[in-house]
């Protein structure tokens, strides 16, 4: 390789600066993109609420699990999807809206009571589990992966309806006359066995089932 001039050599170190800068900046451009996405990742992995603010020992669980703060982001959608549910009626939504923001406030209520359990984490993704089905089969927020009818008792208008959610946890839908309440799947040593509210639960086998609803009067029930 030949020698470089004088002449050639001033112009190469005028333009060092220029080319040295635009290296760095392309440099720190790079890195700060990569830092954004680290933040934003960051953010995703955690909860819908802010930590920082975390006071209940549940809130804290939940930022400090990878899989409660997943949960957590995934009761927020369906929460806010039933929000749209409610506001979206024809009729009563002020009403429906007040009672979903009232059974919410009711539910992170029984949440954070969750300090009381022997084992705090199961405990609070259990609340998160038994919420997400409420919400999706309460207000419709998915198909039902199936939907079958029961009779209950001698008469044939003793009717009950049973909508079936394929969710990660299970859950259902049972209508009955005027009456709706919402389970989730429970551990059974047969068959499926549901739980809601206020002492009602659903256990299937076959095309048998036991059925209490309310708490304390027990139907035998028959699939159609």
């Amino acid at each position: 390789m030949g020698r470089l001039s004088g002449l050639a050599w001033r112009r190469l170190a005028a333009g060092l600066p220029a080319m040295l800068g635009t290296a760095l900046l392309a440099v720190l451009v790079a890195l700060g993109g990569a830092v954004e996405r680290g933040h934003a990742a960051q953010v995703e992995a955690g909860p819908s609420f802010d930590c920082a603010a975390a006071v209940s020992d549940a809130e804290r669980a939940v930022c400090a699990s990878a899989a409660l703060a997943d949960l957590d982001r995934r009761l927020a959608t369906r929460y806010a999807d039933a929000l749209d549910v409610a506001g979206g009626l024809d009729a009563g939504a002020e009403a429906a809206l007040a009672e979903l923001r009232a059974t919410q406030r009711g539910w992170v209520k029984g949440r954070d009571d969750c300090w009381k359990a022997e084992d705090l984490e199961a405990c609070v993704a259990d609340a998160y589990s038994r919420r997400i089905g409420a919400l999706v089969a309460l207000y419709m927020l998915e198909t039902p992966a199936a939907v079958t009818t029961w009779q209950c008792g001698e008469s044939p208008a003793n009717e009950l309806v049973v909508h079936h959610f394929d969710l990660e946890r299970p859950a259902v839908r049972l209508e009955r006359g005027d009456s709706i309440e919402v389970g989730v799947q429970v551990p059974a040593a047969s068959g499926a066995r549901y739980e809601a509210s206020f002492g009602v639960s659903l256990w299937t086998r076959g095309d048998e089932a036991r059925l209490e609803w309310p708490e304390g009067t027990v139907a035998t029930c028959r699939r159609r």
